[in-house]
Parts: C-alpha cells; structure tokens; sequence
C-alpha cells in the first residue's frame, strides 16, 4: 500500500442505521425496491446458489488467497472495519487480497457474500483511497447486487428457449442490454457508497484518476480530468452519439472519466452533503418502501439526464420535441377543438 502522505487523520460520521436506498443510483434503486419484494424468488436462488457456485468461489479464494484479519494485513483489516462502522454495516463480509496486476475489486456470492481486492490496488493506492474501494465493496454487498443480477440473469437463461425466432433473439439483446444498464448504475451506487464511507470527495476523485491512469497519479491534473467528461458528454457529431451508444452497450461498467464526473454531479447536486448531515432514509423502513414512487425517481434521472446532455444525439432529439411542440402548438391556434 502506498503511503498517506502524512494526510490528517479525518473525523467521519457515522451513519447509523442508514439504508443501502440512500447511496442507490435511482434507476438502481428502483429495479431493487421492485425485486425485493419478490422475497420467495430471492431466497430460492439465493440458496441454490449457495449451494453450488459460492461455495466453489470461497474455496478457490481460500484455497489461493488471503483472508484478511487482525492477523494478516491488519492496515487493510482496519480500514474494512473503519469503512463498515461508518456505513453501520452489521455483519461484515469475509474479505480476501488476491495476486493479482489488475486495478479490481469484486462482490462475489449472494446467500454470504464476500470481497476480494486485487493485490494491485494495495500497491497502487493510499489508506484514504483504499477506503473508498472497500465502502465501494461494502455499497455493493449491502445492495445486494450479485443476488439481483444473477436473478435478471436467470431470467434471461429461462427465455432463451425462444431465441432461435428472431423476434425472440431481439428480446434477449434487449434483455442483456438492460442488465448492462443496471450493472452500470450500480458501479454508480458503489461509488457513492465509496464516498459515503471516506467522507472525502477529493479521494474518491483520486481513485477514478488512478484507475484511468494505471496510478499516475503525479502526471494529471484535475481540471483537466473532469474536463475530459465534460468534452465525451458534448463533443462531436450524431456518428459519435451512436459510437458512444455502441461502446456502452456491452460495458458492465461505466467509462472511468464518466464516473468521476457522475460522482462530482452528485456531490454539486446536494445529497452527499445531506447525507452526511444526518438527512437519510433507515433501514426500517426499506419494507415500506413504494415500487411507483421509485419508479418515478428512476424516470425522472433519465429525464433530467436527457435535459441536461449536452450530447449532440440528446440536443438534436431536444430541438425535434420543441419543432414539434411549436408545430402542434400552430396546428391547434389554427383548428381549435369544436365542442
């Protein structure tokens, strides 16, 4: 693990009893809401899949890793259970540190998940920093996002029956596109649970800009990073629009530069700092949580997504909709409804 560089030791909050709801990219947290309250379907593949792949899972990274404790890697040990406590995660996921030259960390298995950090990233990134992987880690675990992704993939096998007619082979692409979609808002969520648990938005930033770089960390410049965002959401013409539809369709996870930007909206939008103010939704009441009002919520971030874009495919269907509008506006001033 790289060194801190003398930073001071920063005083957190701790967000007690907070719900995995507060850090959920809406259009994550709305297919949650929804699916959780399938309880029979989750709990039965929960367990079978306890049965079968997790367990194989643990055994291979118990067999060739190793897991974390007071023990072996106590620094990582200590800023697991730091990012747990700020996140009042309850029963904590066994962790493990796997050999590895890959910048990665995974959520593995649903019934009892576990995490395992590439060896990489303790080499590559800073206590602070590997704090924000490891909250990131935990936002997935407490989301419960293995046990609903491989619930949508169990979904997709069952229609697979049909994907030799060609109206079924569309319907499955439209299936695994939208999986894809989902797995990229919850990188989303992760990152701000990352946030969330470091309580450091400069740190977080610092993670994007090493994951992009390889750890060059000393090479970069901010600005010109979050600049970069700026530059893939506006620049270009349509042909770029539908080059940047056709990269993401099969990505699992969002674009780096893309995430730093996503998670410095989210920050300048007011969230991140009411949630550290104690303004969150609770875990008790994740039961009562309303299906359409989350669906609402998800629209609404696409919604204001498309407004905002500055993409030239979302400015060019803008300007339709408003000729439109005037058109329809001029047809009804010149035949006004009888009654």
């Amino acid at each position: 693990m790289s060194e801190s560089s003398d930073r001071p030791t920063r005083q957190r909050v701790t967000l007690t009893e907070i719900s995995s709801r507060a850090w959920e990219h809406p259009a994550d947290r709305g297919a949650l809401v929804a699916l959780r309250q399938l309880k029979g379907f989750d709990f039965v593949l929960r367990k079978m899949s306890s049965l079968i792949n997790e367990r194989a899972f643990r055994l291979q990274y118990l067999g060739s890793a190793i897991r974390v404790d007071e023990r072996q890697f106590p620094t990582v040990h200590r800023l697991y259970t730091e990012a747990a406590s700020t996140l009042d995660v309850r029963q904590l996921p066994e962790l493990y540190v796997t050999s590895s030259p890959i910048w990665n960390a995974v959520t593995i298995g649903m019934d009892r998940p576990f995490i395992v950090v590439n060896s990489a990233l303790l080499q590559g990134l800073d206590e602070e920093e590997l704090r924000f992987v490891l909250g990131h880690e935990l936002g997935h675990a407490q989301s419960g996002h293995a046990l609903y992704q491989s619930l949508l993939m169990w979904l997709m096998r069952l229609t697979g029956a049909v994907n030799w007619m060609p109206i079924g082979a569309l319907g499955i692409r439209a299936i695994i596109a939208a999986l894809h979609e989902w797995s990229r808002k919850a990188e989303l969520s992760g990152d701000r649970a990352g946030l969330l648990a470091v309580q450091d938005p400069a740190v977080a930033l610092r993670v994007q800009m090493k994951l992009a770089s390889g750890g060059q960390l000393g090479e970069l410049d901010t600005t010109a990073f979050l600049a970069q965002g700026t530059e893939y959401e506006s620049a270009g013409d349509l042909r770029d629009s539908v080059l940047k539809l056709l990269l993401l369709e099969a990505q699992s996870h969002p674009l780096a530069v893309i995430r730093a930007h996503e998670l410095r909206r989210w920050v300048d939008e007011g969230e991140y700092t009411t949630i550290v103010s104690g303004d969150y939704p609770k875990r008790q009441d994740d039961d009562n949580a309303s299906i359409s009002q989350e669906a609402k919520n998800a629209a609404k971030s696409y919604s204001d997504a498309f407004n905002r874009s500055q993409d030239p495919l979302a400015k060019f269907l803008r300007d339709v909709g408003e000729g439109l509008g005037g058109v329809r506006d001029w047809v009804s001033s010149k035949f006004p409804p009888r009654n």
